[in-house]
């Protein structure tokens, strides 16, 4: 019996473009994207703190994830402070109050590892200018009467240190409530700790020269200077960076 050749091997070769690679898998766990989109569908269904969620069966049943999965991505939340996992009673949107929040961030600036003084007050700088600003607008008899008293107060403690720097943040604050923006009031407490640091090192040689921009600051947000108030601030935030920069080299500062 004859054998016809097709002058080709048993195996044929394997054509590259026709190869079929697995789809691209994302870096990202599981439970992190399940996270991730709880948090997307709380914003987007604009839910308020103390609503109910679905229990947690049913969020894997919504997610096509296994219970374990659930588990991680609500441990996950409720670590972050977004909800509340109580028990008997399901989940449920956390309430988050501007303590919290001011909480969260002054832990991360006290924590980090990238933070220094300078990333701090050029954040600082930005933020209370504008402040001091706005403040002369908007600031009521009350309030600028509570500035007042926090002026006065630093420029009373004299050898007792702690309590100037205590008065000197009390000063910033009270402005930052006379802005009416309680936004400003959070991103300020935020440094708050990172502020007191470097207000004790500094207030035992610019106690005096700290009440005296205070009280420039306050003078233009009383008569409604804008303007003035911003430029107050800007210069009291500078003596303040360069006297803590010559502490840092030991220079003298003029």
């Amino acid at each position: 019996m004859g054998h016809s050749s097709t002058g080709s091997s048993d195996k044929e070769p394997v054509r590259r473009d026709t190869v079929t690679f697995g789809p691209v898998m994302s870096r990202q766990r599981l439970s992190d994207q399940v996270a991730a989109a709880i948090l997307d569908t709380i914003i987007t269904k604009n839910l308020r703190p103390g609503d109910p969620l679905p229990s947690q069966r049913d969020l894997g049943e919504q997610y096509g994830v296994s219970r374990t999965v659930i588990r991680e991505a609500v441990g996950s939340l409720a670590a972050r402070g977004v909800l509340e996992v109580r028990a008997g009673s399901g989940l449920r949107l956390a309430s988050v109050d501007a303590s919290s929040v001011s909480e969260s961030l002054r832990f991360f600036v006290r924590t980090s590892d990238v933070l220094d003084y300078g990333k701090v007050h050029e954040v600082r700088a930005m933020v209370e200018t504008h402040i001091a600003e706005v403040a002369a607008q908007r600031a009521t008899d009350q309030d600028i009467e509570a500035i007042r008293t926090w002026c006065d107060k630093q420029a009373d403690s004299h050898a007792d240190l702690e309590a100037a720097a205590q008065c000197d943040m009390e000063f910033h604050r009270a402005i930052a409530r006379a802005a009416d923006n309680e936004l400003y009031l959070v991103l300020l407490d935020s440094i708050r700790g990172a502020l007191l640091d470097i207000k004790r090192t500094l207030m035992p040689g610019r106690l005096e020269k700290t009440v005296r921009a205070h009280k420039k600051i306050v003078d233009c947000i009383a008569v409604g200077d804008g303007p003035g108030a911003r430029l107050a601030m800007q210069q009291h935030l500078d003596t303040v960076q360069e006297d803590w920069r010559h502490g840092l080299t030991g220079e003298e500062s003029t």
